[in-house]
């Protein structure tokens, strides 16, 4: 019988070939199918500057991404996303993936920024100019840190980490076997961002006593600028030098509300956008005042120009210049009347000036005043940074507030830039009663140098704080803040308050050759979907093929098969 039944699956399978794929691959594939992929996590990531200055490209020109996890220490990262962290980066890592030839940069960054130890903090800030020197065409993204993130990168480091210490066979069946990430990015390619308008805001306080007055002019720029624009709150560059100059129109309307305190200055206060890319829009706002129009208090009488960035911390002041004040002129007058008020009020501060000539040649201006330089008008920054060089003027550490267990011990500094209310009170106290001497001419009055116009309670510190908030509570890089924008309305709303006139000013690119170009695409959400590596594709394909074909020969031999089988398992024959 079994003979029989030999026979006809022989004949059968001989003479129907297709017949035995119909049987065995149908339960090949139902056996050995993978599992589909899964999401294995679903994260907001923010994309490195894409932006175009004076005809020069800068930061990463790609957006997408769609490859494979790796980590640094992986021997080839060629078409992979490199994946790190900010306390493990560094330049040479960095630079590492791009001369592969990476397929994306994606670098981890804590929840609590100001909580990194300083040397990281102070490290990162000062690759951040260097990551944007050049361009390059792998993606660069910046993602905020939580639980299941970090277990994607302990997975992927591992899996990276254990393939240098293999031999070459033992590599192969790691790789084959473990389980990768592949990420993915859900948005489209960058393009050019067209009719971006950068906005800028100003309104005036009118002296009284005549027409033809002098001016004093009070300027802070609102953007911000770092690494990555949707994670740049400038707190102290420049959330404080905008708080402190909201603050000045609040305490010089007071002033100029009542006859005895009215003076003989007009006060014009400025917001200027686009500080951050050369200082565009206080570019416009020059030639929109001395270059199209006839009547601008800017041609009349001005006295000086007052820049504020960077205030917000220290206890150092410097008045930055690019040409030194003239004895008996009123930019001299006010250099006297703030090292009057520290030397005699505040004697913890430490008051200097700075000297810098402009540097036309420069791509970009160091300093504000810079702008008014150039059209010979009488202008100073002042800081609490000693050198424009300074890397928290640009740079996503500058956040608000700083966590104490960040410190290294006692007395020393905190780990990044932010913003001691208390030190940009009494900065803004310094500054206020330095114009209120010099608009009242107090000095040449014989009034003594402790004699105070504002009282500590004028200054709100709580106000001061309250702005701050609000401006750190989300970014403001230029290619973020359109016209419509919050940030411009509120700002508009707070000066509308306490000055006249105040009115918007824009800015957009020229079309034929435009001075800065922004681009989309700077937020994106990421996928990290759980893989088995293309080699495992691989060798599946080669175990699959084996199987069939040992199938396929044992089908084609059916009748030798059986019969060696049966000659092996039948009981031998006892001898008497």
């Amino acid at each position: 019988m079994f003979e029989e039944a030999s026979e006809v699956f022989d004949n059968m399978f001989k003479s129907s070939f297709p017949l035995t794929f119909i049987v065995f691959i149908p339960a090949v594939l139902i056996l050995v199918s993978p599992l589909p992929a899964e999401a294995a996590h679903e994260f907001t990531v923010y994309r490195m500057q894409q932006y175009d200055l004076q005809g020069q490209p800068y930061g990463t020109r790609n957006a997408i991404l769609n490859t494979e996890a790796r980590t640094v220490e992986a021997e080839v990262l060629s078409r992979r996303c490199v994946i790190m962290r900010l306390a493990d980066f560094s330049y040479d890592k960095y630079q590492k993936a791009l001369r592969q030839s990476a397929g994306a940069v994606v670098i981890i960054l804590p929840k609590n920024m100001s909580a990194m130890p300083q040397d990281i903090v102070q490290q990162f800030m000062e690759l951040e100019p260097e990551m944007l020197a050049t361009e390059t065409i792998v993606p660069v993204y910046f993602a905020e840190e939580d639980e299941e993130l970090l277990s994607i990168y302990t997975q992927t480091l591992t899996s990276s980490s254990s393939q240098g210490s293999l031999s070459a066979a033992e590599v192969l069946l790691h790789t084959a076997t473990a389980n990768g990430f592949q990420m993915v990015t859900s948005g489209a390619q960058s393009k050019a961002i067209s009719d971006w308008a950068i906005t800028s805001l100003e309104g005036r306080l009118t002296g009284v006593g005549g027409e033809d007055l002098p001016t004093i002019v009070v300027v802070a720029h609102y953007d911000t600028f770092g690494v990555a624009p949707w994670l740049s709150y400038g707190a102290d560059s420049n959330g404080s030098g905008v708080s402190m100059l909201l603050e000045l129109t609040r305490l010089f309307s007071k002033l100029y509300t009542y006859k005895r305190t009215h003076a003989a200055y007009n006060l014009l206060f400025f917001v200027s956008g686009g500080g951050k890319f050369n200082y565009q829009g206080t570019k416009r706002w020059l030639e929109d005042n001395l270059d199209h129009t006839d009547s601008s208090l800017l041609q009349d009488n001005v006295a000086f120009v007052l820049c504020l960035d960077t205030l917000g911390n220290g206890d150092s002041l410097y008045l930055h210049v690019s040409k030194p004040p003239k004895e008996g002129t009123p930019q001299y007058s006010l250099l006297k009347e703030l090292e009057t008020v520290v030397t005699s009020q505040h004697p913890e501060v430490k008051f200097s000036m700075v000297h810098k000539k402009i540097n036309l040649a420069d791509d970009m201006l160091a300093w504000e005043h810079e702008r008014f330089g150039i059209r010979r008008l009488p202008a100073f920054t002042l800081s609490h940074l000693p050198s424009h060089r300074s890397a928290q003027r640009s740079s996503i550490m500058d956040v608000r507030s700083v966590s104490p267990s960040s410190r290294h011990g006692a007395g020393e500094p905190p780990a990044g830039p932010h913003v001691d209310v208390s030190k940009l009170s009494r900065n803004t106290k310094v500054v206020a009663e330095a114009l209120a001497r010099v608009i009242y001419n107090l000095t040449e009055k014989g009034a003594s140098g402790d004699l105070q116009i504002f009282t500590e309670q004028m200054v709100q510190e709580e106000h001061l704080s309250a702005v701050v908030d609000w401006l750190t509570a989300q970014p403001r890089a230029a290619q973020l803040v359109d016209k419509d924008s919050s940030v411009v309305s509120t700002l508009e709303y707070q000066l509308s308050r306490y000055l006249k006139d105040v009115k918007r000013h824009y800015v957009k690119a020229d079309k034929r050759d435009p001075e800065f170009v922004f681009y989309d695409q700077l937020k994106q959400t990421m996928n990290a979907y759980r893989v088995k590596p293309a080699i495992f594709d691989l060798l599946l394909a080669l175990c699959i093929a084996a199987y069939l074909g040992m199938m396929y020969l044992a089908i084609q031999n059916f009748g030798l098969l059986y019969s060696i089988v049966r000659r092996i398992t039948q009981p031998k024959a006892k001898v008497h």
